[in-house]
């Protein structure tokens, strides 16, 4: 071996493990990374790429590397960047096709292309006016997604109805309608020459597939591909690729299944777990060893994942056999588990505990407090305001759409033109942001004063960063060209307070100190979860914040939603053996099981007007057919409707989430007298008992 090879491999692999060694020097032919959570896939993804460049076996500008956000790809090109191979494409799914679709456009189609419709809200109400349809705010949103979901599972108007079988009722609406709404939605798009993003994804697949020239080019400018998040490519997505590599094998995905968490979106980890079917000569390489997360945490994460048990040959199709995680970090604390009385009460305790971590050292930054639902933040942004902790809410305005940090970037951007010489970036940031009050010093309280700071700060952080990492050839004019590239890709730095996020919007992150919150039935898992196939991804879902967490890690939940109110809830079904005195599965949930079990075998269910075996879960959960007559009281059915648009309205949820149009068909033709009878109505389980048994209830006896 030459000393320049030697060096090259010093360079570039000498920080590796074996296993992403066997990544980094596996550079032809398919290769699929099993990669669990913490096991360092993106470096070893990288170095990969810079490996193969370095090593003359790729052009930068011939592989294309995807990602699922503009954030990863960011940080991807970033990375990319201190290894030597700036010219290597990170690009979204969506990026890397509309960059296709304007080129190919005017000598494939002809004409100008049409422009992005960036949120479909307006187009849908449109829609829906058309159709003299009346949507809210929340039904309008819940119709966008699902409209999202059925374009990236190839679904047209005309075929929606056969793929959305048992997808209930998005916005309250029954799918025939739904399927007049999606259509009246793309001629809206027609009428103002307008096309959504998953149209970038649609029409770029059209054009590969008919026209062979454009086919080609594309496939003679990229030669090999490189997908992450794997487990999250969506039909369509696998279609894109597929015309892309033209039949070619040099591909190179990383996943992993026990990840799969966007499963409503169209999401789904079946190309990942059959790759090696597609592509027989495949090399698979496992990355197990987590070097994120203490042993502790790793340890509760693998007996999460280990404890899910078989839910029937559907259920079972879609569970991957978990990686198990080997922790390479010192050990750390144990898991702490918290039950308190009520919402405020946890949100008070939590507060409480983050102080304690603040004061012993611990940044801000490095902590998240993470919920299941949006809806859950407002009580923990009041505890931690009251104890005088700066937060920010992920989720909420962008970093870059600050305006201080908009003011920074244009004071950056004037000194870049009069490069100051002597002092290093760091130094000449901070002279720079001074100006528009940042200071070494925090400032005390909390308030738009102390978010200013943290902004600013934030920016002078990222500059000691880069410069420490890119060299003193790194200066101002650079830094601000970084800014910009990160700007419009939405990669921002971070911010010096705790994160508050769900557990979906953290996905991809990772903090020194993880609060799980809320960890009660009816929110983890979710109410809505009623089939073996979605707890399953609530269970994996669970498994993403745990694993967020690289030392400390909190687990809580409360027995009552407000103070002083019945303490009804219990903890989640997936602590079962997890927290200390627990069982696997408790009694309670044992004679659930159980009675789940006599349901399920004991014959179908027929209508209870005609004796017809009753087929569709409306039917079934309502006890007769469609066709038979109801036997309820209109008005009782309407006052019901009222209500709960009301609750839907406040909560700002789809009103399907509050009480479906079956389940309220079954309260009104039952007309429950008590929380017990109210209990056996289908659609309605222990979270939506306490949330809303009351009042159901008094409305009922109001009727």
């Amino acid at each position: 071996m030459t000393s320049e090879v030697q060096s090259l491999e010093d360079r570039l692999l000498g920080g590796l493990d074996d296993e992403q060694r066997t990544v980094a020097t596996t550079l032809q032919g398919p290769l699929c990374v099993l990669a669990g959570a913490g096991t360092g896939k993106t470096r070893a993804i990288t170095h990969r790429i810079a490996y193969g460049v370095h090593a003359g076996v790729y052009q930068p500008q011939r592989l294309l590397a995807v990602t699922f956000t503009s954030r990863a790809a960011a940080e991807m090109r970033s990375r990319l960047r201190d290894l030597g191979v700036g010219g290597v494409q990170a690009r979204t799914f969506h990026a890397a096709a509309l960059r296709q679709l304007q080129y190919f456009w005017p000598q494939a189609v002809g004409g100008q292309l049409p422009g992005l419709l960036e949120h479909k809200a307006q187009a849908i109400a449109e829609a829906a006016r058309r159709l003299r349809l009346t949507v809210d705010r929340a039904a309008i949103r819940d119709l966008a997604s699902e409209i999202e979901w059925a374009k990236v599972s190839m679904l047209t108007p005309s075929t929606y109805l056969q793929g959305a079988a048992g997808r209930g009722e998005p916005g309250g609406l029954q799918p025939p309608t739904v399927a007049r709404l999606f259509q009246a939605y793309e001629d809206v798009k027609i009428d103002r020459n307008l096309i959504d993003f998953e149209d970038v994804l649609l029409v770029t697949v059209g054009i590969l597939q008919e026209d062979p020239k454009v086919a080609a080019e594309v496939r003679e400018q990229y030669r090999y591909f490189v997908v992450d998040e794997y487990q999250d490519v969506s039909p369509l997505q696998q279609r894109l690729l597929e015309l892309w590599l033209g039949g070619r094998e040099e591909l190179c995905v990383v996943g992993d299944a026990s990840q799969t968490i966007y499963s409503f979106t169209g999401a789904t980890s079946a190309h990942l777990l059959e790759f090696g079917q597609r592509f027989p000569a495949a090399t698979v390489v496992k990355l197990v060893r987590d070097y994120r997360s203490t042993p502790q945490v790793v340890d509760l994460a693998n007996r999460l994942l280990g404890a899910r048990r078989s839910s029937g040959p559907a259920a079972d199709r879609l569970w991957a056999e978990p990686l198990q995680l080997l922790a390479q970090r010192p050990a750390g604390p144990a898991p702490e588990f918290a039950e308190c009385s009520d919402d405020e009460a946890e949100a008070a305790a939590v507060a409480q505990r983050i102080s304690k971590l603040v004061a012993a050292g611990t940044e801000p930054k490095d902590i998240a407090v993470l919920f299941r639902t949006n809806g859950q933040s407002e009580a923990f942004e009041q505890a931690l305001t009251a104890a005088g902790i700066g937060y920010q809410l992920r989720g909420g305005e962008r970093f870059f759409n600050r305006r201080e940090v908009r003011d920074a970037l244009l004071q950056l951007r004037g000194a870049a033109r009069t490069q100051p010489t002597g002092i290093s970036l760091g130094q000449a940031v901070r002279d720079v942001l001074s100006s528009l009050g940042y200071a070494d010093t925090a400032p005390s309280g909390s308030g738009a004063t102390r978010e200013r700071w943290e902004s600013l700060s934030a920016l002078v952080a990222l500059a000691d960063e880069l410069s420490a990492s890119r060299g003193e050839a790194f200066g101002m004019p650079e830094f601000v060209l970084e800014l910009h590239e990160r700007s419009a890709a939405q990669h921002a730095p971070a911010v010096q307070g705790v994160t508050l996020a769900s557990l979906h919007a953290a996905k991809g992150l990772e903090w020194d100190a993880v609060f799980l919150v809320g960890l009660s039935e009816g929110l983890v898992p979710i109410s809505f979860a009623d089939t073996p196939t979605t707890v399953d991804e609530e269970r994996r879902l669970l498994y993403v914040g745990i694993t967020r967490a690289r030392e400390f890690l909190h687990l809580s939940w409360s027995l009552s939603r407000t103070p002083g109110g019945r303490a009804h809830r219990r903890p989640s079904r997936f602590l079962d053996g997890l927290r200390p005195g627990s069982l696997r599965t408790t009694a309670s949930a044992a004679g659930s099981s159980s009675a789940r079990r006599r349901r399920e075998y004991r014959g179908p269910a027929v209508c209870r007007v005609c004796g017809t075996v009753l087929e569709s879960g409306a039917e079934r959960k309502v006890g007769r057919c469609a066709d038979c007559p109801p036997s309820y009281d209109e008005g009782t059915f309407e006052s019901l409707r009222a209500w709960r648009l009301e609750q839907a309205r406040e909560a700002d949820v789809p009103a399907f989430v509050v009480f479906t149009d079956a389940t309220l068909t079954a309260i009104a033709e039952a007309r429950p007298g008590s929380l017990d009878d109210l209990a056996k109505v289908a659609g309605v389980g222990k979270a939506k008992l306490e949330r809303y048994g009351d009042a159901v209830l008094e409305l009922l006896r109001g009727a």
